[in-house]
């Protein structure tokens, strides 16, 4: 997958967010650096050859210390090249070391540019927010933003307006659940050209859900730092394992008929993620494409007829199993629902992971392990599970298991 060859686009940016610049040189540093070097090599290569913006939607800097803005101006002053127009906004970790007014203050002194921002390239509107009070927008910012999204608006009803603040908009993208605000929604429904742009949860971009369309366009940025996820039934938490092996950015066009192609790229592998999201008509709710309607479907996952499943490691009180990954259509399998039952059907143990789709290379299988059993008979019972909600018909069953 790539760039469409298709869409003849007259303007293209890169989003990223939840940066973490910390004190001291991280791999977070080696990440942006390496996304806004590889943002140039994929344009380069196209007939269209710019990289016109950058946006980086809060949590740049993982305390806000001087330190940590003078080392993220320096990231930007070596890579972005003549040509390409870059707009920060700040949220809840720029503002954790001195304070918000503190953070401010800096953030125009390093960057000399203002927190919020109203620009117009290539004949489309971006606006910019930064918060308040860590991860809100008081009636002072409220009131900013309903001016300038009406002067967008103005220009071209039908054009899709660029929009960027660091928390999710409660109730739309994955993510939002946990690391979304409200403040904002009642504003920006009055505008569908509205295509939103958000960090906060550290959510993977490659969820299908990461993209939303209700009122307007919901998009998540997810993170150049580590994974969360926004569930809570796993058996270690919201945080995957390996969840630092995390780096994805999002790449945009749009052409001159006003559409929208949204690019997903994982920085770890250097490859997009294959699928690309399509916008044609932003401002008609009616030509949405990625819906609540998507949870209204009988697509399942299925386990294939040569999966298995390997008890490895018995001990007295316990096992591991290791399973082949199932398979969905179009998509990837979300999570794993793993079993352990008595000859009976008693479940004795219910544990529940990720299918780990938000790595590019996803191992072809998965190992879970049970302790503290008594001894006896049992058998291992899975079931695999789409992000829409359906489950597979038929489990994956393991031989008995003697302890």
């Amino acid at each position: 997958m790539g760039f469409d060859k298709n869409f003849k686009p007259v303007l293209r940016f890169m989003v990223v967010s939840d940066v973490h610049y910390k004190d001291e040189h991280t791999v977070e540093r080696d990440r942006m650096e390496n996304a806004i070097r590889t943002a140039y090599a994929l344009s380069e290569k196209e007939c269209y050859d710019k990289l016109d913006a950058l946006y980086v939607v809060g949590d740049f800097a993982n305390s806000g210390s001087r330190k940590q803005m003078e080392a993220f101006k320096a990231t930007l002053d070596a890579n972005v090249k003549s040509g390409t127009d870059y707009t920060l906004s700040l949220a809840s970790h720029e503002f954790g070391c001195e304070g918000e007014q503190a953070a401010l203050d800096k953030f125009v002194e390093i960057f000399k540019q203002e927190p919020d921002s109203h620009k117009v390239i290539n004949g489309y509107h971006f606006i910019s927010v930064t918060c308040t009070n860590g991860c809100h927008f008081d009636d002072k910012k409220q009131a900013w933003v309903a001016k300038e999204l009406e002067i967008a608006a103005k220009d071209d009803p039908k054009r899709p307006i660029f929009f960027f603040q660091h928390p999710h908009i409660m109730g739309t993208v994955y993510g939002s659940a946990n690391w979304g605000e409200d403040e904002l929604t009642a504003i920006l429904m009055n505008y569908p050209q509205v295509i939103d742009f958000s960090g906060h949860s550290h959510a993977p971009i490659n969820d299908p859900r990461s993209i939303h369309q209700r009122h307007f366009t919901c998009l998540g940025t997810g993170t150049l730092s580590y994974f969360e996820l926004d569930e809570f039934d796993k058996v270690y938490g919201t945080i995957p394992p390996k969840d630092d092996d995390a780096a994805q950015m999002l790449i945009v066009e749009a052409d001159a008929e006003n559409r929208v192609r949204i690019y997903p790229y994982d920085l770890i592998t250097g490859n997009f993620f294959p699928f690309t999201w399509k916008i044609d008509s932003a401002w008609d709710v009616d030509s949405y494409l990625y819906t609540d309607a998507r949870y209204r479907t009988e697509k399942a996952p299925w386990f294939e007829e040569t999966s298995k499943i390997e008890i490895k490691d018995v001990k007295a009180e316990g096992f591991t199993v290791e399973f082949d990954q199932a398979k969905v259509e179009e998509e990837y399998v979300d999570d794993y629902n793993v079993y352990v039952k008595t000859p009976d059907g008693v479940t004795v143990r219910n544990s529940t992971i990720w299918s780990e789709y938000y790595f590019y290379n996803m191992p072809e299988k998965l190992s879970v392990s049970f302790e503290g059993l008594a001894a006896g008979e049992y058998y291992v019972e899975i079931y695999a599970n789409s992000f829409w909600r359906t489950r597979s018909k038929k489990p994956l069953v393991s031989e008995t298991i003697k302890l």
